[in-house]
């Protein structure tokens, strides 16, 4: 939306009103589309990208500040010019940052798994082509700077150079993230603003550095000019302090439409299960303002910038002026399942507004769906548009959004736009992206064919939900993808369903009186272990060697799921574990924990040749990496 953005303070006199007419909007369509069914599983991915320029000559790599720019260049060349154009453009928190889009959903047939990386090649052809010289479009999650060019008065990491505004005025007043790295569109700098005005102080986030042979122990850095950063940082730990440091981060995510409400909320239980031990597997984001952490995956790192949690809500003073404790950040994992099945597994204190919960019952909505709004509503609107507060009710979701938007949760439930043909949907949110058009694909499309298993096999992952929160600890860890204990249901075939042989029948009659999940590695989890799990990849051959799939396509998915196969048995590394070895190996890296400007430099050149297929990267995509060169053309099985 585009409007006159408010205050907080004015925000907050109108945040019961959002609230009120937020829950009308969403009875609306429920009412509107509850029995809604809908025949074909469409589904899209969303890539988050960067913009770099380096300077070779100086060894610098920075980010540039013309996503808006450049995305306005897209739009226009693109979905305004055809609204058939094979690719969207939208943008994102960092002004460095763009998120392209596939143009139309994928369908449901599996042909359509052979178009997914040739659209990803097409978006970054698309945008590389806008760029100037020697600047560079990178899909990495963090971009991991230097801690000399993040220092409130020292040279700046972006492109044109801007300096931090720690003075009052600025939109995050951090030390180290320029405003000016914040797109341009006011609901991104009204964000930032707003999140620390209702906290009551800036964010916090602390994340555990690597300790080295060199690292000074204890790890402490000094900030006599900010006495809130000085209290806030803690030893051992790297100091950041603003939205910019999670938001900024870029992501890979896909959105599926269910035929039906039920078969959503069967899809976003099952789903939310996988979203850790995905997570881990896609952990691509080792580094942070300008060191090396001991930690993989960005997520922990977002959660903490976006805490507009008040002292009363974390616990830390008595309940006054605020209604709740809240025991999460509103960017997290999900507090509760939404299926009947996952009822029973939802083990988790639940905070909720009672009144909306009660509102929604007496509206005929169920008991789980109910209290999953009435959850999602102890929040806070956080930008609100001045245009915006009179709304149609019956005809306008933009107060429903409003909060459920800004609920970052490793899975969302999305209701249907008003007036609209789109079905009931989910969003899987927790991968990091990755440096290849490949790898990207071949985790899209490993989630996506996982997504048609469970529902064809009805298959059931469900554990307690406080084991699903213990997993999203382990999957951020380092090296979690080998090191790592996964809790995870160990019989996934319902009524003893055989879905690889033998094993859903084994399972019933041996295991009935046994615990229902386990601790196990994600090598496990993924290619399967005998006598203690079937493994997610032998499913889904399984499925495949059953259904009609023409050669060409079958070739690319058997390439994407071989990628998978090897990161989760460590024959191919992670980015994460990658990028840490190539730092180790840089020359100048003295085992100390500093990324230096000609280390960051290495690293981002390298990762921007991989991505463009310019050398070869056998540890983190196999000495066989096959290039898929997609005509355009179907290929029957006859070929």
């Amino acid at each position: 939306s585009q409007g006159s953005p408010l205050s907080w303070e004015e925000t907050k006199r109108h945040a019961d009103h959002v609230r009120r007419h937020g829950i009308l909007q969403f009875l609306h369509i429920y009412h509107a589309v509850k029995d809604r069914h809908k025949d074909v599983l469409k589904w899209g991915d969303e890539v988050e990208y960067m913009l770099v320029s380096f300077d070779h000559e100086n060894k610098k790599v920075r980010l540039v500040l013309s996503g808006e720019e450049v995305l306005e260049t897209l739009q226009e060349k693109g979905e305004r010019t055809n609204p058939n154009h094979p690719t969207l453009w939208r943008p994102e928190y960092g002004s460095y940052m763009i998120e392209g889009t596939p143009g139309q959903p994928y369908g449901g047939t599996m042909s359509e798994f052979n178009t997914v990386e040739d659209n990803m090649r097409k978006r970054r052809k698309e945008a590389t082509s806008l760029l100037g010289e020697n600047q560079a479009l990178c899909t990495i999650t963090s971009f991991p700077s230097s801690s000399i060019c993040c220092r409130l008065g020292c040279p700046g990491f972006t492109l044109p150079e801007f300096k931090p505004n720690p003075v009052e005025g600025g939109a995050s007043k951090s030390l180290f993230f320029p405003d000016e790295a914040i797109n341009k569109h006011p609901r991104f700098s009204t964000l930032t603003r707003n999140i620390r005005h209702r906290r009551g102080e800036k964010v916090v986030i602390n994340v555990p550095i690597f300790k080295d042979k060199n690292t000074p122990s204890p790890f402490i850095e000094t900030f006599p000019e900010d006495e809130e950063a000085a209290k806030a940082s803690k030893p051992d730990h790297i100091y950041m302090d603003a939205m910019g440091f999670g938001m900024g981060n870029c992501c890979l995510q896909v959105t599926f439409q269910a035929c039906s409400i039920s078969e959503a909320r069967y899809l976003y239980d099952q789903l939310a299960t996988i979203c850790p031990i995905v997570m881990a597997l896609s952990a691509a984001s080792p580094f942070y303002r300008g060191y090396v952490s001991d930690i993989d995956c960005r997520w922990g790192v977002i959660s903490a910038s976006v805490d507009d949690r008040t002292r009363e809500e974390r616990g830390l003073e008595p309940l006054k002026n605020n209604n709740y404790r809240i025991s999460k950040s509103r960017y997290d994992s999900i507090d509760s399942y939404l299926s009947e099945c996952g009822e029973k597994y939802n083990d988790i204190d639940l905070t909720i507004d009672k009144e909306i919960y009660e509102q929604l019952l007496q509206e005929g909505i169920d008991h789980l769906l109910a209290q999953h709004v009435a959850h999602l509503f102890i929040r806070d609107p956080l930008t609100l548009f001045e245009e915006k507060i009179h709304l149609d009710d019956a005809n306008e979701s933009d107060h429903f959004e409003n909060i459920q938007s800004t609920n970052w949760q490793t899975m969302r439930f999305k209701p249907p736009p008003p007036n609209s043909d789109i079905g009931w949907r989910v969003e899987f949110r927790p991968m990091e992206v990755q440096l290849t058009d490949f790898e990207n694909s071949a985790y899209v499309v490993f989630v996506v064919l996982l997504t048609r298993v469970i529902l064809s096999y009805k298959l059931d992952f469900l554990i307690p939900l406080s084991k699903v929160d213990e997993n999203m600890k382990v999957a951020q860890k380092r090296d979690a993808v080998l090191q790592g204990m996964f809790y995870f249901r160990k019989d996934i075939c319902k009524g003893g369903n055989t879905v690889v042989d033998g094993y859903g029948k084994a399972q019933n009659s041996t295991e009935q009186a046994l615990e229902e999940y386990a601790l196990m590695s994600i090598d496990t989890i993924i290619n399967g272990k005998e006598g203690v799990f079937p493994g997610l990849i032998p499913i889904l051959n399984s499925y495949l060697e059953n259904m009609e799939v023409d050669v060409d396509t079958r070739c690319s998915i058997l390439n994407y799921l071989k990628l998978i196969k090897k990161r989760a048995s460590g024959e191919l590394m992670t980015v994460a574990r990658w990028m840490r070895e190539f730092i180790a190996n840089h020359p100048d890296y003295k085992q100390d924990s500093v990324i230096t400007d000609e280390m960051n430099y290495s690293l981002i050149l390298k990762c921007n040749q991989i991505a463009n297929e310019l050398c070869e990267c056998p540890e983190l995509l196999g000495p066989a990496f096959r290039k898929v060169k997609y005509s355009g053309s179907k290929t029957d099985s006859s070929t």
